[in-house]
């Protein structure tokens, strides 16, 4: 796949588990040890070549990147979707720990970073190797308990996601998002991860069809506080899904990390509306972009941003 100044090359790696899972990098010919590679996690649902423009940007930039499909969704989908099972701890523990592991054999020794999008940093946190990860971008990231979508939109959001998906995917065996237009099509144990009410994710595996012992409950916590990454989180307040509350409700299981929150509105990048998806189209090449990779390249913010900052200092130990 080609897009942009840059090919994007295919590419195929087993998750942890050995499910096989495909997608695309940009690599530069020349190895670098300070060269950082950027692995891109979608969003929940959307193909990673939604981001195709993006991780070519970035590669443009001077990172080598891989953007990779969850098991399930788009260049990683089984022939067979109905009954197939995964679910976000499937997503995050196999195959984006898989995506680390193809990381540290291509890319040996260079820093691993994460441009996160969605569920996509709530990902990060879930799998084993992640403490390797030295930089983290997230926008709008969280993991869709209802009570903090944005109230003018909630019950609707709330019918839609957390009724009409779970009862479609009852009949279809699987959610069929693209023949509804509503994503891709999803495997039902990601709409049963997606669909749960907890406030507190590791709750939603308490009872119900994927009970997981309480002990487990507590190691895959504990995962998140093992992540020391510098992390930026973007929300935009036209983001009926990634608002302030949602976006705090993540940043807190990274306690360790040394997290920095930036709230911006589209007015301030001179555009009506953002919303959840948009970041990645390529018309925010030189409005929102740059903001990634500031953080990416050095760590920090430019010296005037142009939204609201929150900063929450990492925990001891």
């Amino acid at each position: 796949m080609s897009t942009g100044n840059a090919p994007l090359q295919p590419i195929a790696f087993p998750a942890a588990d050995g499910y096989i899972l495909r997608g695309f990098a940009g690599c530069h010919s020349q190895a670098a040890a300070t060269r950082p590679v950027v692995i891109i996690n979608p969003a929940t649902s959307v193909r990673c070549r939604y981001y195709a423009r993006f991780a070519t940007w970035l590669h443009g930039h001077g990172f080598d990147v891989i953007t990779y499909d969850y098991r399930g969704i788009g260049e990683s989908r089984p022939p067979q979707l109905r009954g197939f099972e995964a679910g976000w701890i499937d997503w995050g523990r196999l195959d984006f720990e898989g995506a680390l592991r193809f990381a540290a054999a291509r890319f040996p020794g260079q820093p691993v970073h994460v441009a996160a999008h969605s569920v996509g940093g709530f990902l990060i946190g879930l799998a084993p190797s992640s403490p390797c990860v030295a930089r983290i971008f997230t926008m709008g990231a969280q993991y869709a308990y209802w009570r903090d979508y944005a109230r003018p939109r909630r019950a609707g959001l709330l019918l839609k996601w957390h009724v009409a998906m779970p009862v479609l995917t009852a009949v279809f065996g699987y959610f069929p998002g693209r023949r509804l237009g509503w994503l891709e099509d999803t495997p039902r144990g990601v709409v049963r991860d997606w669909t749960a009410r907890q406030p507190r994710f590791e709750d939603s595996w308490r009872s119900g069809a994927r009970v997981l012992p309480e002990a487990e409950r507590r190691a895959l916590v504990e995962r998140f506080a093992a992540v020391r990454a510098a992390t930026l989180a973007v929300s935009l307040s036209d983001d009926e899904f990634g608002t302030v509350e949602a976006i705090r409700r993540l940043l807190g299981y990274y306690r360790r990390s040394d997290r920095t929150h930036l709230h911006l509105t589209p007015e301030a990048v001179g555009q009506r509306t953002v919303g959840h998806f948009a970041f990645f189209h390529s018309r925010f090449e030189h409005s929102l972009w740059p903001i990634a990779l500031q953080w990416l390249r050095h760590g920090h913010l430019a010296a005037r941003p142009i939204g609201e900052v929150w900063h929450l200092a990492a925990d001891g130990g």
